[in-house]
């Protein structure tokens, strides 16, 4: 009886231990976990910057994004934005919100505001791709679809390889879209400029169900190109105004690494 009683006590014990241990919160469903990766490096001069910024900020305010969110299963995302240079120069400037109706998408949009990483040398798509599929985990969210969202105007420059990590981003289930921007692509007097950055960003850089890229030519579209960038990530539909690149390609060109040719063209820009 004796030794009953210490067993009994025993399990007593581990059962007030079981009910005291601190539960896991649970996670909220969402229709999209969607991050936002923006190129801050010094290939990006200060005009395009705050641009850019306000792209992002006037998308999250304009009611057809709104629109897009309510459209969903749930009604809500979830939206996290960081900004990245070179390895080791990505910060977060939003953490993860909930996103489900004009007031927390006018939250969102006014946290967006410069980092410290601005300006910083390096291009690492690698790092930052790597980065950002690390952000999903222990997020608090559980969604339908986990969407990257990466911006820049060049390519993988230092860093780990670029392959391997969009690759294991992709077998995580995460879709990796992108947003070349290609104003100075064709001036020969900005050592930055990549005249086929659009073909290194459908062929290096995005991937998983569904991705595509939208490339921005001129300042002005910015703000446009943004917008409907977000939608078409968020919503069941995709609008007419995008091009779409779906993934993957027949044949990736060259191997993505440092110093690999683009030699074919961009598709002729819509019009």
């Amino acid at each position: 009886m004796h030794k009953l009683g210490m067993m009994a006590a025993a399990c007593g014990f581990v059962s007030i231990g079981l009910l005291a241990a601190p539960a896991r919160p649970a996670e909220t469903e969402v229709d999209v976990e969607l991050i936002l990766a923006v190129d801050v490096s010094r290939s990006m001069d200060a005009a395009e910057l705050q641009i850019q910024r306000e792209g992002y900020i006037a998308a999250f305010r304009h009611p057809e994004v709104i629109a897009a969110i309510r459209s969903g299963y749930t009604g809500r995302i979830a939206a996290t934005y960081f900004e990245w240079a070179g390895p080791g120069s990505q910060e977060i400037v939003v953490p993860w919100m909930l996103i489900d109706e004009a007031a927390s998408a006018d939250a969102f949009a006014g946290r967006i505001r410069p980092g410290t990483g601005i300006g910083r040398y390096g291009t690492s798509l690698s790092s930052s791709l790597t980065f950002a599929a690390g952000l999903f985990r222990d997020n608090g969210f559980a969604g339908g679809r986990r969407v990257i969202d990466v911006s820049g105007d060049g390519a993988n420059n230092t860093g780990p390889p670029l392959g391997p990590a969009r690759d294991r981003a992709v077998a995580q289930g995460v879709t990796i879209n992108g947003l070349p921007i290609m104003i100075h692509a064709d001036d020969a007097n900005d050592p930055f400029g990549i005249t086929n950055l659009g073909d290194y960003y459908r062929d290096c850089v995005i991937g998983g169900a569904g991705a595509f890229t939208l490339p921005v030519y001129e300042v002005g579209e910015f703000e446009v190109a943004i917008r409907r960038k977000i939608i078409q990530e968020i919503s069941l539909g995709r609008p007419r105004a995008v091009f779409v690149a779906d993934v993957p390609s027949p044949s990736r060109r060259g191997s993505c690494g440092p110093g690999e040719p683009w030699r074919l063209p961009d598709p002729p820009r819509p019009r």
